[in-house]
C-alpha cells in the first residue's frame, strides 16, 4: 500500500518521504523494519523514534523533525489503531448452524447467524442480525440482544438479560450471574436474598475475558454505551456504570455503585458500595475509594485521595526513617 493512500485512510499529512513509499506491514517502533509503518505517542520512545528502520513513523502535529518519513496526526494513538486496520482483518465466520449447537424452537435468531460448536440457545432467546457466537457460547432463557453481536468461546448470558447492538464479550465474560447478596437469619446463618433483577449492556460495549458481570437484586445492573471493561473485572449488582467508561483489570465495584461517563478506573482499583464517582473522574492504579469522588477529579491511593496530595504523601513517606530519627535525637533517644 502507498504512503499517500495511508495518509489519505489516516487524514494525516505526509512529511519527509515519497507518496509513492510502499508500505507493508506495522511494528513496533524498535522491531519495524524498512517498508513498515510505526507511531510514537508516548514521550518515552521519542528517542527511539530517531533510530528506527521504520520507512515512516505515525507523529503528533508538533513532533519535532526526524530523519525518516512522518504521518503527522492530530491524534497519532488513534491514527496507529486505525493503520493496523489497513493491514489486519480478524477472522470472518460464514453464517451457518454447526450440527452440535442447541436452538430452542422458540428462539429467534436473526439474518447471518454464526454458531459454531456446543453452542446454546434457551427459549424465547431473541437475536439481532449477522451475530457470531463461537464454541460453547451459552445463551439463557428470555435474552434479549440486538445486532452484530459477537461472543468468543465460553461467554455466557444469564436469564432475561438484554444487550444492545454491536456488542462484543471476550472469551469466559459471564453476563448476569446471581449478586452477592444473603440476609443472617436469628440463626446465624445466611439466607440468599433471591436475585430476581437482570443486567442490561448498552450498544458499543466491550467486555474481555474472564469479566463477571452481577444482576440486580431488584432492578437492573446497567453496563452504558460504549464502556470497555479489561479482564478479571467485577461488576457488582444494581451497579451503574456511565457511557465511554473505562475499566482496567481487576478492578472490583462492589453492590449499587454508581460509575459517571468517561471515567477510567485503572488496574485493581476497589470502590465500597453505594459510591458514586462523577462524570470524567480517574482513579491511579490500586486506589481504593471508599467515598464518593467529584466529577473530574483524580484520586490514588487507599483511602483514595487527590492525586496530587498523594504523591506529596508518598514523598514524605519515603522520608519516614529519616524524620523518625531526627524525633528521636530531638527527644534524647539517640
Amino acid at each position: 500500500m502507498k504512503l499517500s493512500d495511508i495518509a489519505k485512510a489516516l487524514n494525516a499529512r505526509i512529511e519527509n518521504a515519497s507518496p509513492d513509499t510502499e508500505i507493508t506491514g506495522v511494528a513496533g517502533i524498535e522491531l519495524a523494519a524498512p517498508g513498515q509503518l510505526t507511531f510514537v505517542s508516548n514521550p518515552k520512545y521519542n528517542a527511539a523514534a530517531k533510530t528506527t528502520k521504520a520507512s515512516a513513523v505515525i507523529v503528533s502535529e508538533s513532533f519535532p523533525t526526524i530523519p525518516m518519513g512522518m504521518l503527522r496526526s492530530r491524534n497519532p494513538y488513534l491514527a496507529w489503531a486505525k493503520a493496523i486496520e489497513l493491514f489486519y482483518q480478524p477472522p470472518r465466520y460464514a453464517p451457518g448452524i454447526h450440527p452440535t449447537a442447541v436452538v430452542h424452537p422458540r428462539a429467534k435468531l436473526g439474518k447471518g447467524a454464526h454458531l459454531g460448536p456446543y453452542v446454546v440457545v434457551d427459549e424465547d432467546v431473541v437475536i439481532g442480525d449477522n451475530a457470531v457466537l463461537l464454541a460453547h457460547v451459552v445463551i439463557y432463557r428470555g435474552v434479549t440482544i440486538g445486532n452484530n453481536f459477537f461472543a468468543h468461546a465460553h461467554a455466557v448470558i444469564r436469564e432475561f438479560c438484554r444487550l444492545g447492538d454491536n456488542v462484543l464479550l471476550q472469551n469466559g465474560v459471564v453476563v448476569g450471574s446471581d449478586g452477592f447478596g444473603f440476609a443472617k437469619d436469628d440463626e446465624g446463618h445466611w439466607h440468599k436474598i433471591v436475585q430476581s433483577g437482570n443486567v442490561v449492556v448498552e450498544s458499543g460495549a466491550e467486555i474481555q475475558a474472564n469479566t463477571c458481570i452481577d444482576r440486580a437484586s431488584i432492578g437492573e445492573t446497567r453496563i452504558g454505551q460504549g464502556a470497555k471493561l479489561d479482564n478479571l473485572v467485577h461488576i457488582g449488582h444494581s451497579c451503574t456504570i456511565g457511557h465511554d467508561t473505562l475499566l482496567c483489570a481487576q478492578v472490583g465495584l462492589a453492590g449499587t455503585t454508581d460509575v459517571g461517563n468517561n471515567v477510567i478506573l485503572a488496574g485493581q482499583v476497589g470502590v465500597s458500595g453505594h459510591v458514586k464517582i462523577g462524570d470524567g473522574a480517574v482513579a491511579i492504579a490500586q486506589s481504593g475509594i471508599p467515598h464518593d469522588v467529584p466529577p473530574g477529579a483524580m484520586v490514588s491511593g487507599a483511602p483514595a485521595i487527590d492525586h496530587r496530595l498523594w504523591l506529596k504523601c508518598c514523598a514524605v513517606y519515603a522520608k519516614l526513617p529519616e524524620m523518625a530519627k531526627a524525633v528521636r535525637k530531638l527527644s534524647g533517644g539517640e
